[in-house]
């Protein structure tokens, strides 16, 4: 092929690439897909983030503290103080504490925790116990308690239609009430009957506010219609705003710190266990022993008089010296018996002579065998030497 037909060819399949790209970008059409990444991790940490940002989007002053330290620093007038966090392990102290914060004219805002108990009559929760408010399942309740009225919606009203499941509270000088988005479950009962305020769902109670001294409580059956994925709900924000409007704002999201080991465990789990197997390993090395062991001895190796020695030590420790020679006279007696009836009724002279003629031994040495024990444990070389003169007399008969 030519180099002329070569450039020809060339040029037709350039020519024929780029009408295929046009045709290609002629049938293309763009679009927009939106992907979704979830939370921030801000707001995956704080779940009260986007209530925070509401507030000071309506020009409130805000702050977000760990513990209750802050009562010692924070103002009573002009203060909203939102109790938000878990208070299993608040103290008497606390709680006095507190109320006394509300009492000079602050605003305490917080979370009913845990049901009443009929039996014990209390609730565990030292805060609520103190106001004398009770808080219930709405199963419990036979029927709506004083002060609870089912108002008539509107036909027109969408939002009244959805009602009972949401909240109400009516305003003065307002003609259509705000609606919450309230867990229907919890009940809110006033038992001394000081509540001013409250706002109710068809048959339960989920907010009450009462006088404390010149300041003001406000008790909610649930705080989660403050969380991230709820608050745009319904009147959810509006509520935020108006029990913290013209004041500055505290958020406690923790009535007490976590100690060091639950943040640690929480935060750092690979380095607890890693700390936990050096502390192992060092106690292990330090109760090595500093030799090496010394091995058992083979069973093999073993022979008869080494069990016989080891079985004379044992009764040696644990019945001492007169048991085992009065053991070795009493053996000769036995066989005496048997070579010479009669030997037992025999006095100890007689029974002597005997044992002479019947050994061929000295009758030196048989009283020495045979004579009474003395009472005091004996010399090492004396037991030994007795011990001998008994087996040889033993050993004859």
């Amino acid at each position: 092929m030519s180099r002329r037909h070569q450039l020809i060819l060339g040029s037709a399949l350039v020519l024929a690439l780029g009408l295929l790209g046009l045709y290609l970008l002629s049938r293309a059409q763009p679009y927009q897909e939106t992907v979704e990444h979830g939370p921030a991790p801000e707001a995956q940490a704080n779940p009260y983030l986007a209530a925070e940002h509401f507030l000071r989007q309506q020009g409130l002053r805000v702050q977000r503290v760990d513990d209750l330290q802050v009562l010692s620093t924070l103002p009573s007038a002009g203060q909203t103080l939102l109790l938000l966090g878990d208070r299993q392990r608040m103290r008497p102290r606390q709680v006095a504490r507190l109320r006394a914060w509300a009492a000079k004219g602050g605003h305490l805002v917080f979370v009913a925790e845990r049901l009443w108990d009929e039996d014990e009559g209390k609730s565990g929760d030292l805060l609520l116990d103190s106001l004398g408010l009770q808080q219930y399942q709405s199963d419990d309740i036979d029927e709506p308690e004083g002060g609870i009225e089912e108002p008539t919606p509107a036909a027109d009203d969408a939002t009244a239609k959805a009602y009972p499941e949401l909240t109400q509270l009516y305003l003065e000088n307002e003609q259509a009430p705000a609606y919450f988005s309230f867990d229907t479950g919890f009940h809110l009962y006033d038992a001394q009957n000081r509540a001013h305020a409250w706002a109710n769902s068809a048959a339960a109670t989920h907010l009450v506010q009462l006088y404390h001294g010149d300041g003001l409580i406000s008790v909610l059956s649930d705080s989660w219609i403050w969380q991230n994925d709820r608050i745009a709900d319904y009147d959810n924000a509006w509520l935020l705003w108006y029990l913290s409007q013209d004041s500055a704002v505290t958020l406690l999201y923790h009535a007490d710190r976590d100690n060091l080991f639950s943040l640690l465990l929480r935060y750092f789990p690979q380095a607890l266990l890693a700390l936990a197997l050096l502390v192992g390993l060092g106690l292990w090395r330090v109760g090595m022993r500093e030799g090496p062991l010394q091995a058992p001895a083979s069973p093999n190796r073993r022979q008869l008089q080494e069990h016989l020695r080891g079985s004379a030590d044992f009764l040696l420790r644990r019945c001492g010296q007169h048991s085992l020679l009065q053991g070795l006279q009493q053996d000769i007696q036995r066989r005496a018996r048997r070579r010479h009836p009669g030997f037992e009724r025999l006095g100890v002279t007689e029974q002597w002579q005997v044992l002479g003629r019947l050994t061929r031994l000295p009758s030196r040495a048989i009283s020495q065998a045979m004579r009474p024990l003395p009472k005091q444990r004996l010399p090492a070389v004396e037991f030994t030497r007795q011990v001998a003169h008994l087996q040889t007399l033993r050993n004859a008969l």
